[in-house]
């Protein structure tokens, strides 16, 4: 039989757990910025080996706040780990571990034996490694410890070796061709956001979400496609539009771009923006973004 596990991706907000993701899968499956906690839901790659098969979730970044949107993200974190097989804790070797490395470990103190720990970012300059393994061994001194760089690609193999070591035998999920199980809008919506955030975040990183809207397959196979962009006040609209529709439109195209080389068919994007000043407070529309 060969082996299959769901690995839960945990760590705390900027450790590289997306970039991670997508150096594991060979594509582009979580979208990446430099602004923390980009990551808002349970996203699922896969990675296909000749020893079986691993199905990833990456979830959003551990961060303790009293915020409703923070609250609701740290509850799909630990929704995340009684549903999961193996556990990846992804930890920046760039950072002093801190109160959310802390918060993390107390979760995890009873799950050492399903546990792999990637050490990220160890080509970084300032990584301190060894600092890491310090603090990480005497809590979880069971976990199999792992220095990588996902932005640079060390040691991945070593990393999914060690995962399928831990790994229960059973049956392929998907289809060996397949890295995401991602319904297309979702991966749409995704990427207009990432470009949001991009060309948005000295204003207002954390003030944006997207929203899907409508779309249609022409003849010809072309998708159309409608988003909108929310944003919480008036002043905002105006930077994400920006002077003469500037910002939106490079919005638009890079995410029509990034779209083209993760999809077989084209896709035109339609996009607004619109203020809805309660989205980040609203229960029902965060459990429309957040699942």
């Amino acid at each position: 039989m060969p082996k299959s596990a769901f690995v839960a991706i945990i760590g705390r907000p900027s450790a590289g757990k997306s970039t991670l993701l997508n150096a594991l899968c060979g594509a582009k499956v979580s979208i990446v910025s430099s602004v923390p906690q980009t990551t808002r839901n349970a996203i699922r790659g896969i990675v296909t080996r000749p020893q079986g098969q691993l199905i990833f979730v990456d979830t959003p970044g551990y961060h303790i706040s009293d915020k409703k949107l923070n609250l609701k993200l740290r509850e799909l974190v630990l929704q995340s780990l009684p549903d999961v097989d193996l556990i990846l804790y992804v930890i920046d070797a760039t950072r002093e571990p801190g109160k959310e490395e802390e918060a993390i470990i107390g979760l995890l103190t009873k799950e050492s034996g399903r546990i792999v720990i990637a050490i990220n970012k160890v080509d970084h300059p300032e990584a301190r490694p060894l600092f890491v393994e310090e603090f990480v061994i005497p809590r979880l001194p069971d976990a199999k410890r792992i220095a990588i760089s996902a932005t640079q690609g060390t040691n991945l193999d070593a990393l999914l070796d060690a995962l399928f070591l831990l790994a229960p035998e059973g049956p392929l999920w998907y289809p060996e061709e397949i890295y995401t199980d991602q319904e297309p809008v979702f991966r749409i919506g995704e990427i207009i956001r990432e470009k949001a955030i991009l060309h948005t975040r000295d204003e207002l990183p954390h003030a944006i979400a997207v929203a899907y809207r409508e779309s249609s397959k022409r003849a010809d196979g072309v998708l159309f496609a409608r988003f909108d962009i929310l944003v919480e006040r008036d002043s905002q609209k105006a930077i994400v539009i920006g002077r003469q529709g500037s910002v939106i439109k490079r919005i638009r195209e890079e995410a029509e771009a990034d779209l083209k080389g993760l999809f077989d068919y084209p896709i035109k994007l339609q996009l607004q923006v619109a203020v809805d000043p309660d989205w980040r407070k609203s229960d029902s529309t965060l459990s429309r973004m957040i699942f």
